[in-house]
């Protein structure tokens, strides 16, 4: 029998299943995450651990249990995680990737088409009860997307799903930036990978789809978004800090690009000052991108099946660093 802490609420089915496998299960069932001090006080006795990307696992979190045998993380993205800490240790860590490919992607082109056709804006506009007559050419004309050029910033898992989408349902030109080519996916959609500049350079609307890491970490600044088209819209269902959030509310305000959709922040939960203030051509969304009932059940199913392996001392489904196994 493991010792094992849920970090915050996910609901009973998860927990139920951890204790039917006959694990002790310290459920803190809290939708805010737990400061440094109360995290480290909290995982001591833990040998397992179900945490959600709001848990920041540095190495005083790692040091603070010396039973952790395993992480498992409530998120395709791990960028929560010191893992190559963890590894050092011997803690194995996973994390949710596939289930929430779809949901998320629909979640994308979705803030895409909002943002496209201005639907936030003319639901309030509706809402003051401001429409009082057609217009052929009103105030809130919005932009074309069947046939335009859709860039994809990370061609993975949920890129691909995404370039799918604009591939197949829209006729949209689909360019790519990733580390190495992605034949099936160019030859199921005609897709050519590019450097950035050029995809920045051609692209109508670019969809982030990177992990958080030092390397992506403000890759979008002024700069970067000097190089898209002034009519051109950025879209980011990855990681809020991928974009410097106070140069993307410039580059709005100056009209360097025409609109942005966000569904993740820099400094989540709260957004850059003045963010929130602006509404013109801004859609914004409270991190929903895998947000639908069954995909975030399925997450906490895939994550308890992942500890579950990993206390059994068996390699989990979704490990991130199978060679911590064994090691001490």
């Amino acid at each position: 029998m493991a010792n094992v802490f849920v970090t915050q609420h996910i609901g009973t089915a998860g927990v139920q299943k951890l204790r039917q496998a006959g694990h002790e299960v310290t459920y803190r069932d809290k939708t805010e995450p737990m400061t440094a001090a109360e995290l480290q006080t909290a995982v001591r006795p833990a040998d397992g651990l179900v945490c959600l990307l709001t848990d920041r696992l540095d190495t005083a979190v790692l040091d603070a249990a010396p039973n952790l045998k395993m992480i498992a993380n409530v998120a395709v993205g791990y960028d929560n995680i010191d893992v190559a800490a963890a590894t050092e240790r011997g803690i194995l860590v996973s994390n949710t990737p596939d289930v929430l490919t779809e949901a998320t992607a629909d979640h994308a082109f979705a803030l895409l088409l909002a943002l496209a056709r201005r639907l936030p804006e003319a639901d309030a506009f509706m809402r003051a009860g401001k429409y009082e007559k057609f217009e052929m050419f009103p105030p809130l004309l919005g932009l074309e997307v069947t046939g335009k050029t859709l860039g994809i910033v990370g061609l993975g898992r949920i890129g691909a799903a995404v370039a799918r989408r604009g591939a197949l349902g829209f006729g949209m030109q689909v360019l790519y930036t990733a580390n190495g080519a992605k034949t099936a996916v160019e030859q199921a959609l005609g897709a050519q990978k590019v450097s950035l500049p050029e995809l920045l350079r051609q692209s109508d609307f670019v969809s982030i789809n990177v992990p958080l890491t030092p390397e992506t970490r403000h890759l979008f600044t002024l700069d970067t978004l000097r190089q898209m088209k002034p009519t051109a819209c950025l879209i980011n269902t990855a990681r809020g800090p991928i974009v410097k959030e106070a140069d993307l509310l410039q580059a709005l305000r100056e009209g360097i690009i025409w609109g942005a959709a966000l569904d993740v922040f820099e400094a989540e939960p709260q957004m850059t000052p003045g963010l929130a203030d602006y509404h013109e051509r801004l859609v914004v969304a409270p991190h929903l991108g895998s947000a639908t009932g069954e995909t975030r059940q399925k997450m906490v199913e895939t994550a308890v099946t992942n500890l579950l392996a990993g206390l059994s001392n068996q390699t989990p489904p979704n490990a991130l660093n199978a060679a911590a196994l064994g090691r001490e």
